[in-house]
């Protein structure tokens, strides 16, 4: 019997890049798209726009589609339900789980709620996690490594506090720890006060729970670095997601930026 998968679409490239692979894997998709979730509907047997304010559509498809397993995908704001309009019943009590939860942590306890599996995402990310290792033409400089060494001490500290997962540093100072603001912006507030030089890493908690999001850097991640002034950009090997790794890469040599997957100690 051909297995359905709900699959929660955030906003980002992530929704129809684990789409494409649950179908190859023979899931029957049934995307319910909360943001613009371009490219998932080639890959879906049907594709429900959802809104976060309004979840007991979502969950009557759930058990009408016969979804026994779900994946979250993308970006989920937590503005999306605090400013939405006025929510239905399961909006309103996933929102109240939200003072011990995140947003997506809410989602995931509603549809636990069902009796439905929510599965881990690297199962659906087809060997795309950051491997160890330079993987620009310019590695990084002695200085430029003590900077990451550090980095990934702070960034370690703050991803398994809840804080953030990305630092900016410069000469063993930190510049920004990111927060509610996403890795971008804290990558362009860090750059603006470090100036050219400054070096991004990112780490993940030693505890995170994959099954609610994969920490990610791509094409904007570089492109925030660069216009920033960075040298170097570095992430926890093996535990970050790299999309579109060969654009990426490219920016990264163009630039002069060393890009690189560090392991932990």
């Amino acid at each position: 019997m051909e297995r359905s998968l709900g699959l929660m679409c955030g906003a980002g490239a992530l929704p129809a890049l684990m789409a494409g692979s649950a179908r190859r894997q023979g899931w029957r998709v049934v995307a319910f798209t909360f943001a613009d979730a371009s490219g998932v509907g080639g890959h879906a047997a049907r594709t429900i726009p959802s809104r976060l304010t309004e979840i007991e559509p979502v969950l009557a498809a759930l058990q009408r589609e016969r979804v026994g397993a779900v994946l979250l995908a993308g970006r989920f704001w937590v503005q999306d339900v605090l400013q939405g309009g006025r929510p239905d019943a399961a909006a309103a009590a996933m929102t109240a789980r939200m003072d011990d939860t995140t947003i997506v942590g809410a989602i995931a306890s509603t549809i636990a709620g069902l009796g439905i599996e929510l599965l881990d995402q690297r199962t659906f990310l087809d060997d795309r996690l950051a491997p160890a290792g330079s993987w620009s033409a310019r590695p990084p400089t002695d200085d430029e490594w003590h900077d990451v060494r550090r980095g990934l001490a702070v960034a370690r500290l703050t991803a398994d506090a809840r804080v953030g997962q990305t630092v900016v540093v410069r000469r063993g100072a930190v510049m920004a720890v990111e927060a509610a603001e996403g890795t971008t912006e804290a990558i362009r507030r860090g750059t603006g006060l470090a100036g050219p030089g400054a070096v991004v890493v990112k780490a993940v908690a030693l505890d995170h729970d994959y099954r609610f999001d994969v920490p990610t850097v791509g094409p904007a991640t570089l492109e925030a670095a660069v216009a920033g002034g960075a040298t170097v950009v570095a992430v926890e090997a093996g535990r970050v997601l790299v999309l579109e790794r060969d654009a990426t890469v490219g920016l990264a040599d163009r630039a002069g930026v060393a890009l690189l997957g560090a392991s932990r100690a």
